[in-house]
């Protein structure tokens, strides 16, 4: 409770910065839309870097006390936009190096924290706690923007990053607060490089073959998502010509998606099947996506968080199946490397996304880049669909090692 209480609060002040931080550029530093691509790549270019070192480093140490440092670490840095923007002293050179900066903290709090929820709960309880954890991201989602939009019109973009700082602090106080201890870490391995550690969690996700599959289906999915990420903003500004402080209420509307996504999962799941909902939620429930890009200026915009809301709800129904599967499978004295390598591809992929979306963004025009976006990111699921998933009703609850279906 502490954990999830913690990272609603969190995840809050995040929903609040993915609105203020490109405002800032776009607004107050009037930058270009490659200058947003490149700054939205930014933010997720740290996991293709360093996202398997982390992993390795985070089995060797305790995940609580990496997720207390790297919360400290992110207040500081979001905090200096805000206080840059007092002294007039703001510049495109040091959002791009917040982004990186808040980027690497990410990537420890989050390959910490999805190997941190095994050891506070039991292993058949994995869904409906990661359902109820992408629920509070989805909730954030919805309240998130439009509170970021409403602190973006009382305080200014860089302003409304105070309460990205803010939401730090509170996380910081709720893990502190935990008082389950997590097992140390294994033993096993203990003389191996570094080197030899990342290349054992490699090993294991590349040879999984449902693993794999996953991995691929992401990493599409999210390398258009990326694009869609960096269009965005220079989309309802400047193409549907929506006020900078209504745009988080426009994307709020998406995140309804996402929550009922998150609430709806464990059922689906168990009504679809485990397996089957992984392909099933790529390629049927998110087709509609596609909507969002014919928005036009008016009332038109409203397809935009519609589209943009089926989107979210295919993602989270996908996202919280194909986690609790991975959580499942996975040895725990591997369990920081699995997650590290497996976001090493699939948050890998988002940097490029966003430099690509700005790219053709500038040669093609937003809208058909979005056009684009959105088709890709539902054609990603067909990596599931051709896989041992579409045979299976239900995942074999097996060791990796010893499931025919489940390796190759």
């Amino acid at each position: 409770m502490l954990l999830w209480s913690g990272q609603t609060v969190s995840e809050m002040g995040s929903a609040v910065a993915q609105v203020a931080l490109p405002l800032v550029a776009v607004v107050a530093l009037k930058a270009s839309t490659f200058q947003v691509g490149l700054l939205t790549a930014a933010t997720t270019l740290a996991f293709a870097l360093i996202a398997l070192p982390a992993g390795a480093l985070v089995d060797r140490g305790s995940k609580r006390t990496i997720m207390i440092v790297c919360d400290v670490l992110r207040l500081l840095i979001i905090g200096s936009v805000p206080l840059a923007a007092a002294f007039g002293s703001l510049t495109m050179a040091q959002l791009y190096a917040v982004a990186v900066a808040a980027g690497v903290c990410t990537v420890f709090f989050d390959v910490s924290y999805q190997s941190y929820v095994p050891s506070l709960i039991s292993a058949d309880h994995l869904m409906d706690a990661n359902g109820k954890l992408g629920t509070t991201q989805a909730f954030a989602q919805l309240g998130g923007p439009s509170l970021g939009g409403g602190l973006v019109g009382l305080f200014g973009a860089a302003g409304a990053m105070t309460a990205d700082a803010i939401s730090y602090g509170v996380s910081v106080l709720s893990v502190f607060g935990i008082r389950t201890r997590e097992e140390p870490p294994s033993a096993r391995g203990a003389d191996q490089t570094l080197r030899s550690q990342i290349a054992e969690g490699l090993r294991f996700v590349l040879r999984h073959e449902i693993l794999r599959r996953i991995v691929a289906c992401t990493a599409t999915a999210n390398l258009f998502s990326g694009m869609s990420m960096a269009l965005t903003m220079v989309f309802l500004v400047r193409v549907l010509h929506v006020r900078p402080a209504l745009t988080g209420l426009v994307m709020a509307g998406a995140a309804i998606g996402g929550i009922a996504g998150g609430v709806l999962a464990g059922r689906l799941a168990e009504k679809v099947g485990s397996a089957r909902v992984i392909w099933v939620s790529m390629l049927v429930f998110s087709a509609p996506q596609v909507v969002a890009a014919a928005a036009w200026r008016g009332w038109g915009v409203l397809l935009y968080p519609l589209g943009s809301g089926i989107a979210y709800f295919a993602g989270m129904v996908y996202n919280v199946a194909q986690l609790s599967y991975r959580q499942s499978v996975t040895p725990p004295e591997l369990m920081g490397r699995m997650n590290a390598a497996v976001r090493w591809v699939v948050w890998g992929t988002l940097p490029v996304g966003g430099v690509l979306g700005g790219a053709l963004g500038t040669l093609i025009g937003v809208r058909p880049a979005l056009w684009l976006a959105f088709t890709g990111a539902w054609a990603a699921g067909w990596f599931v669909f051709l896989s041992p998933l579409r045979h299976l009703r239900d995942v074999p609850q097996l060791a990796p090692d010893s499931s025919p279906v489940a390796t190759s």
